[in-house]
């Protein structure tokens, strides 16, 4: 798995108002409209869904008309990706919930020629999974995950991936000599890309989650980052940290989904960084990660493809102003950096 995390000790040295944003209300969400169909759909990731929107509203070919269609990961239970008139077994496919699933069925365009591309990408907010090139993962941000507890949770503010590691493992955790307990860890459902980061960060398996939820302490079943699903006291869960930017700041068609769910730090580092009205991502934070756009590695010639995504001139990446609004990190102002648009990270899944 191609993860980019990091483990760091440390104080941040960051105002801690970063992290009290209030909830501020939102538009609902809303999938890309349709006609006119545009030349790229795109399915899968619902940490990366407001920003491929916001950026298929800029993305735009040669002749000023806009390149790509990006439809979310919940709504409908269909979605219709391609023009019926011109691909008809492309209308009313399974809408993809998460990143597994989206590229689960940008595979399956790839294997079932006689009906294929109804999907040209896949958001994804997780590296390759299985070796291979069939695939391409094109970074084009930065993100980073940490845990959330209800504003008025008794949890601790701070926690180590020691602790992190415990929680999920059993729901118990130790804090100043103290065994305590956590009412339910909560996680994504299965084929988020935020739940298998997450799981691989603080080193945690599929299998220790199925003991806790044997147990009754741990619940894998909400949509990732809907703050909606904690209740106060001493639940917890994972949170991308620009997606719970981007839901408070009204942006258009962004739900404000965070409720009272707040980040925490980990490790003493605080997940975001910048004033109030301009909070992104910290870079510096301990679990950071970047976020993709998928497509087959066969069709990186594809005209429409090239331009949308590949290279730091693409439409995506020139128009990192977008991104950064929605509260990602520039992947060239990384200590570790990747470059926008590089297609050098490949797999089979």
């Amino acid at each position: 798995m191609n993860v980019k995390s990091r483990a760091k000790v440390g104080a941040a040295v960051l105002g801690a108002a970063a992290l009290g944003v209030g909830s501020l209300a939102s538009p609902a969400s809303a999938d890309y409209t349709t006609p006119p169909f545009r030349p790229l759909a795109g399915v899968g990731s619902d940490t990366t869904q407001y920003v491929m929107n916001a950026l298929g509203e800029v993305a735009v070919n040669a002749g000023g008309n806009k390149l790509i269609g990006s439809w979310n990961a919940t709504g409908s239970a269909t979605i219709t990706p391609k023009d019926p008139a011109m691909a008809p077994h492309c209308s009313n496919i399974a809408r993809p919930n998460g990143s597994s699933y989206g590229i689960g069925r940008l595979i399956g365009d790839i294997n079932n020629t006689a009906q294929s591309d109804c999907v040209d990408f896949a958001r994804s907010s997780v590296g390759p999974v299985v070796a291979g090139n069939r695939l391409t993962f094109i970074p084009f941000a930065k993100d980073a995950v940490t845990y959330a507890t209800n504003l008025g949770s008794t949890l601790p503010t701070n926690l180590s991936i020691a602790q992190l590691q415990s929680i999920y493992r059993n729901c118990t955790f130790v804090d100043g000599g103290v065994t305590k307990t956590v009412s339910k860890a909560l996680l994504p459902q299965l084929g988020s890309g935020t739940r298998t980061y997450w799981l691989s960060a603080i080193n945690v398996t599929e299998a220790e989650i199925a003991t806790a939820k044997a147990a009754g302490c741990a619940n894998d079943t909400i949509q990732a980052n809907d703050g909606t699903a904690l209740a106060n006291g001493t639940q917890i869960m994972p949170y991308s940290v620009a997606q719970w930017i981007s839901q408070g700041k009204s942006l258009p068609n962004v739900p404000n989904r965070r409720d009272e769910a707040r980040l925490r730090s980990i490790e003493g580092r605080l997940p975001t960084t910048g004033p109030p009205a301009a909070l992104v991502v910290n870079l510096d934070f301990t679990f950071t990660l970047d976020v993709y756009n998928v497509v087959p590695t066969a069709k990186l010639g594809d005209a429409n493809i090239a331009r949308a995504f590949v290279g730091p001139n693409s439409e995506v990446c020139k128009n990192i102003a977008t991104t950064k609004n929605y509260g990602f990190g520039d992947l060239s102002a990384d200590s570790q950096p990747s470059n926008c648009g590089d297609t050098n990270t490949t797999g089979n899944r």
